[in-house]
């Protein structure tokens, strides 16, 4: 996955919460994406943290006061606020919002939001009926109507739509936030929009049985968070499988049988810069389904009528070829034998640009593994990848997908 952080430079803000333990994690997590943090905190937050233990974690001294020693030597919160790419202020206490939100520059946190440049994010932490007052929640709408980014746990609800609100967020979600923003902002895809098919396809014979095949849907999850997070709006059309992306899609469609893929892919197609077609989708499906269970029979043989699905591939590929030329259309191809004379002819039948193939003769590639070995063939010939992670073998494909797109330009 593309690291959206690495070399940001990160100002976190920590106030008086009890929350403000939770700072530890995110300075961790931060750093472990590559950002560079530095720590401005109030007097008030030095009651639940030690500077010590934050100045370990990030290797730069915590700041807090206007001047750190009585020779005159002195922080300025305006050099701060221009050095940083993003300010975080989590924990965020009332008092803090109320301050931010009213301009009242009494600490040094405050003083270097107002100076901020970069855009500024806050996590509430504070008792829910703090939080559910009408001044702090005019204080937020405030910050809002600043441009500032308000980072609230979206779920539980009770008659109030306040339960679960006023606690901080996780701080693997605040991070998440954070990586959402700069990919929307400076990814290689921003402003394209992306189909991509996944998982498997289950063809019902009666109400309990189907026919079907072993995919997990990783590869196409990986490629959905690899586009998303180079700033693409994902279409997400999945099999049935029990998986979820690291970042939210523009659009998650969930089917079942492959007309119903055929049917979600074939109406976003129109819509979309480029599809990636990673499904393993059923090449048939059974000509009648049964209402009710089927029963063994006693003579134990049982012959099922089978009829082609509709190949989605082809008819993208066609649609490619009468109206939509300027899209970019990938495959794959899963072989057990004359692989890539089976890719180039599935490359050309369906005029992809280009076509992912991988063997399940290969250790460590296809279904079921965490772990993938591919070759991309397009028309100028191949390229050989060995085994890695279907998460870096995802950022293979679509710096190829990337590379076709600017040259459609």
């Amino acid at each position: 996955m593309t690291n959206v952080l690495k070399g940001k430079k990160i100002v976190l803000g920590i106030t008086g919460s009890i929350a403000a333990y939770k700072a530890c994690y995110i300075i961790r997590g931060l750093i472990k994406k590559g950002a560079e943090v530095q720590v401005v905190i109030t007097p008030a937050g030095k009651e639940f943290i030690t500077p010590i233990t934050l100045s370990a974690l990030t290797s730069k001294p915590v700041i807090s006061e206007f001047f750190s020693q009585r020779d005159g030597t002195w922080h300025s919160h305006v050099d701060l606020g221009l050095w940083a790419d993003a300010m975080l202020i989590a924990p965020a206490t009332a008092s803090t919002i109320g301050k931010m939100a009213n301009g009242v520059a009494d600490n040094m946190l405050v003083t270097t939001y107002l100076s901020a440049k970069a855009p500024v994010f806050v996590a509430p932490a504070m008792d829910l009926d703090m939080y559910a007052h009408p001044s702090t929640q005019k204080n937020l709408d405030t910050l809002r109507a600043y441009g500032n980014h308000i980072i609230e746990p979206a779920s539980g609800e009770l008659a109030s739509h306040l339960v679960g609100k006023g606690r901080m967020e996780e701080p693997e979600n605040i991070i998440r936030q954070l990586e959402e923003y700069f990919a929307a902002k400076e990814g290689e895809l921003v402003g394209k929009t992306i189909l991509i098919t996944t998982g498997p396809t289950y063809e019902k014979m009666d109400p309990v049985r189907f026919i079907g095949n072993y995919s997990s849907g990783k590869m196409g999850f990986a490629l959905a968070d690899e586009c998303a997070s180079r700033g693409a709006k994902v279409i997400l059309v999945s099999g049935p499988v029990q998986r979820q992306t690291y970042y939210p899609m523009y659009r998650r469609c969930d089917v079942e049988s492959a007309q119903q893929m055929y049917e979600a892919a074939t109406a976003a197609f129109p819509e979309c810069d480029a599809a990636i077609l990673s499904a393993a989708v059923a090449d048939y499906t059974p000509e009648q389904v049964a209402d009710e269970k089927i029963k063994r029979e006693k003579t134990g043989a049982m012959t099922l009528q089978l009829k082609p699905t509709h190949d989605i591939a082809a008819t993208l590929g066609q649609l490619k070829r009468t109206d939509y030329a300027d899209k970019v259309l990938v495959g794959f191809a899963l072989e057990t034998n004359d692989e890539q004379q089976h890719a180039e002819d599935k490359l050309e039948r369906k005029n992809l640009d280009f076509i992912v193939l991988n063997s399940l003769r290969d250790k460590g590639a296809g279904f079921r593994c965490d772990t993938n070995k591919v070759t991309i063939i397009d028309r100028a010939g191949r390229t050989d990848f060995p085994l890695k992670t279907k998460a870096e073998v995802a950022t293979d494909i679509v710096d190829r997908l990337v590379a076709v797109l600017n040259k459609k330009r």
